[in-house]
Parts: C-alpha cells; sequence; structure tokens
C-alpha cells in the first residue's frame, strides 16, 4: 500500500469515527395552517410560535407557517389535521364540532366575563374542563390541543347603525361557516349567511351581506372600515383560538421537544392576550380616524337584549352544552 492509500484509508477511519461521535441532528418540519391575513395577531402568533420554537429546538423542529387559507378554509383546516395531511393548525373553537360537538362551549356567546377569564378557562395545562374535553377530543378525532391564543372581544360591523335585534331582522349577516355561528347570527335578529373570511370583503362590497362581526385586529387587518361605517361594541365573544395537532404528529416528536411545544405555545398565547388587550384600545381611535362611527350603550346599544336573544337561541339549538357551559363560566 503506497503512502497515497494509507492516507486516503486513514481519513475515511477517522471520518467515521467523527460522525459516530458526533452524529447529525435529526430534523422535522411541520407544517401549520390558519385562514388568518398577514396582518392579523394570530398570524402573528403562528411567525412567533415558528421562530421560538426553532430557537429552542436548536433546529431540531421546524415550524412551517401557511397563513390566508392557503391549505384551505376551516373545513379543509380541520379534515386535514385529523388525517395528518395537515399537521397542526389553529382555527375556532366552533370550526371542531364536527368531530366533538359540545368542544364548540368554549366558543358560546356572552360565555367569559373578559379576555381574562376566556385564555384561563381554555389553558389546555391549567384547566380542567379543557383538559378533559381535549382528552376526548384526541380518543375520538385524533387531535390534540396544545395551546390558545387571544385575538380579542368580537364586534359587529354594517354599513348602518345597529341598536338591537329588532334593527337585524330580515337582514343577511355574514356568520363564520360553521352551526354556532348560524345560531348566533340568528339569535341577533339577522338572516345567517356562512361566508368564509377570504370571501368576506367581497360579500360585503356586493351587498351579498350587510354586516359581520370579528375582533378589531381583523376589520382593521381585512380594511372592512373600506366597506364599513359602522362598529357595533357588543363583545359578543371574547375571541379564544385553540391551537392544535394531529397526534400523529405529536406522538413523533421527542418528549423534550413535546415539552419545548407545549411551553412555547403557552408563553406565545398569554402574550396575544396582552397585545389583544392594548389593540382593542387603540383600534378604536384608529378605526374612527379611518372613517368608522362606533355605538356603545352610551350611544344606545343594547348589548342585554342581543344577550338575551343569543342565548336563548345557543339553548335551543345546542341544550346538551348547558351542564360544560356552566363549569367553564365558573373557571377562576
Amino acid at each position: 500500500m503506497n503512502k497515497r492509500q494509507i492516507f486516503k484509508t486513514l481519513a475515511g477511519v477517522l471520518g467515521l469515527t467523527l460522525s459516530l461521535a458526533a452524529p447529525a441532528t435529526a430534523q422535522m418540519t411541520i407544517r401549520y395552517a390558519h385562514v388568518g391575513s398577514e396582518g392579523d395577531i394570530q398570524h402573528w402568533y403562528a411567525e412567533e410560535f415558528a421562530k421560538r420554537v426553532e430557537k429552542r429546538t436548536e433546529g431540531r423542529i421546524k415550524i412551517q407557517v401557511f397563513p390566508n387559507s392557503q391549505l384551505g378554509g376551516a373545513s379543509e383546516t380541520i379534515d386535514g389535521v385529523r388525517s395528518g395531511a395537515i399537521p397542526m393548525a389553529h382555527h375556532e373553537f366552533g370550526s371542531l364540532t364536527r368531530l366533538l360537538p359540545e368542544i364548540g362551549a368554549f366558543a358560546a356567546p356572552f360565555i367569559y366575563r373578559d379576555g381574562t377569564h376566556a385564555m384561563a378557562a381554555t389553558d389546555p395545562n391549567r384547566s380542567e374542563v379543557m383538559k378533559e374535553v381535549s382528552d376526548r377530543l384526541v380518543k375520538q378525532a385524533n387531535i390534540r390541543v396544545i395551546g390558545r391564543l387571544y385575538r380579542g372581544a368580537r364586534q359587529m360591523t354594517a354599513k348602518m347603525a345597529i341598536y338591537s335585534p329588532v334593527d337585524l331582522k330580515d337582514k343577511r349577516f355574514r356568520g363564520v361557516p360553521l352551526p354556532l355561528w348560524t345560531t348566533m347570527i340568528k339569535g341577533m335578529g339577522a338572516i345567517p349567511t356562512p361566508v368564509e373570511v377570504a370571501e368576506l370583503p367581497t360579500a360585503l362590497m356586493t351587498g351579498m351581506v350587510i354586516g359581520q362581526e370579528n375582533p378589531l385586529t381583523m376589520i382593521n387587518a381585512n380594511k372592512l372600515y373600506e366597506v364599513q361605517s359602522h362598529a357595533m361594541l357588543t363583545s359578543h365573544m371574547q375571541n379564544v383560538l385553540p391551537v392544535f395537532i394531529n397526534e400523529r404528529t405529536w406522538q413523533s416528536v421527542p418528549e423534550k421537544d413535546r415539552a419545548i411545544l407545549g411551553k412555547v405555545a403557552a408563553e406565545v398565547g398569554e402574550e396575544t392576550l396582552k397585545l389583544g388587550l392594548e389593540a382593542e384600545v387603540k383600534l378604536i381611535d384608529e378605526l374612527k380616524k379611518k372613517g368608522m362611527t362606533f355605538i356603545t350603550e352610551k350611544e344606545g346599544l343594547k348589548v342585554d337584549e342581543f344577550r338575551k336573544s343569543v342565548n336563548a337561541q345557543v339553548n335551543a339549538d345546542f341544550p346538551s352544552w348547558k351542564p360544560l357551559m356552566e363549569r367553564i363560566a365558573a373557571v377562576q
């Protein structure tokens, strides 16, 4: 064996030794879908979650975010996470009712005292009622809730002033394409008209619907002030979105990295509460400058009439939710 062959052999042995001593770090990429626009606080959550997970797992876990319904609307997203075609997502609790009907109680109108209460009741790590329901979701649908985020209180907007359910009689009003929203819009006195969020600006512009309801962050991010003149501060929902993952994907993540995912989900979720509450105050002034007129109880908005009418419709359409709703409302 000549010197060249000897050196080549030694280099190969040395390379093998180094590779055995320092194995390559395993990497996993998890696709994360949501329907929100890039300017919405829910997209901030997804992006921030992705950045922190990659950093804290030292690159072992990478989260690839797909906003703005890129992987489909609400139904496609839920079906995708259930099958594993979409590993991870966030959306309304109401969107999960096809898989576990009672989970929709966490999105029931007028159930929470405020945003802090809503986040406490939906915490998958500390809320006993949330943990119980999440465990049932795993067993029945192969989906696990690992976090939640706060988008703010949902408010009504319209092309006119609305003061009570009487003002919405025989008027087409947009609702999220989910049964709970159909119930709620009906309770508000209007004709429920399901429209996907990506199609909402066009539906408002063309007069297909005269109004809609969403957090102020979404109303501003999607420039709905260009097609809506009035905002009614009903705060009928504290909009908390569950963050969920396909169970097989979850179990394929190493235990130490699952702990990181859960911790980051909780941490960034709490930050959305702070950001959401701050944004609600600032956005009222900002949207006023953009031409919107705000109507509160001071201006004659009859929130109690909306509450009474909507609650009656929810109790009629979802009678089995009552015990669960009482437990959720009692969370401190």
